[in-house]
């Protein structure tokens, strides 16, 4: 089991390589904030987590299935700290890097099951896929939903919009439909209509289907 600050290490390496950035050495170094770095690179790469070529570091896949898992931890942790507790970013940005070192698997999958598995994390990076997210289980009833789960005549608040195409983010936007917009639901048939404050506006499956809200009491 690796410790705190060597998944730290783990995990620059990794969302280094996401960024599809190499991994330098002398980057990890001067990046990763914790005290004797190159011990911590030594003991990921005496465990075959790593690969070092000269001055690049590469991960071998048990190295990047760990990485992958610590950054899920922290990313899932943001959105649970940010969204649902709704603390302000100094608050949630420290705790949640100390719960991407606690978390077991099981919590962390009831944890995303529990959100809705919401794909983006507050920062707009991409939350890795666990288990759960492939089954979409339904154990646990999700706290975030899309929109076109709601029944006519509830409310839900808008936390976070996934559209596959970065277009159909702005008409979204330009009607009004971004994180912490609170919608209600008038009817869905023949075609949505949702009412924001004074205006109602027909939206179209395709678009309502992206949107991911959390319900809120009806007045």
């Amino acid at each position: 089991m690796l410790d705190k600050d060597t998944e730290e290490v783990l995990e620059l390496i990794w969302v280094t390589i996401e960024s599809g950035e190499p991994a330098e050495m002398e980057r990890v170094l001067r990046e990763s904030g914790v005290s004797e770095v190159d011990k911590h690179i030594g003991v990921l790469s005496q465990e075959g987590l790593i690969e070092i070529s000269g001055p690049r570091i590469s991960m071998t896949t048990r190295g990047e299935e760990l990485g992958r898992g610590v950054v899920r931890r922290q990313r899932l942790a943001e959105w649970l700290l940010s969204n649902v507790l709704e603390l302000e970013r100094e608050h949630w940005e420290g705790t949640a890097c100390e719960f991407e070192h606690i978390l077991s698997s099981e919590v962390t999958e009831s944890i995303c099951t529990f959100l809705g598995h919401p794909p983006l994390c507050p920062h707009g990076k991409q939350i890795p896929q666990g288990d759960c997210c492939r089954r979409f289980s339904k154990e646990i009833k999700p706290l975030v939903l899309s929109l076109t789960e709601l029944a006519p005549g509830e409310k839900g608040r808008i936390v976070f919009v996934a559209p596959k195409h970065h277009d159909r983010l702005d008409k979204l936007g330009s009607f009004g439909l971004v994180p912490g917009t609170v919608v209600k639901l008038h009817q869905k048939q023949p075609t949505y209509v949702l009412d924001i404050g004074e205006t109602s506006i027909a939206v179209d499956y395709d678009i309502v289907k992206d949107i991911y809200v959390k319900k809120v009491a009806s007045n």
